[in-house]
């Protein structure tokens, strides 16, 4: 097996950022079980302007190796939030 690593682009309509953000949370959830998904990875953009990317879950780097399971730009300390 080569070192080679592949990402699996999945294009997906929304009428707006709030509902794309809302399915891109969604789908993460559901297919969290999946070794190799980075949840924090996870962006959305327009169809036109696909390298401008809104962030969906912060992912910030807290002690022990563990991440931030908030979503993006949360309120308050990172750690002490959940996922709505």
């Amino acid at each position: 097996m080569s070192g080679e690593r592949f990402v699996v682009h999945l294009p997906v309509v929304a009428a707006d950022l709030p509902a794309a953000l809302r399915f891109a949370r969604a789908i993460t959830r559901a297919v969290a079980f999946m070794v190799g998904l980075d949840s924090g990875g996870v962006t959305v953009s327009t169809e036109d302007a696909q390298g401008v990317r809104h962030w969906v879950f912060c992912d910030r780097l807290l002690d022990r190796g563990r991440r931030c399971r908030g979503l993006a730009d949360h309120e308050g300390p990172c750690g002490s939030v959940r996922h709505r």
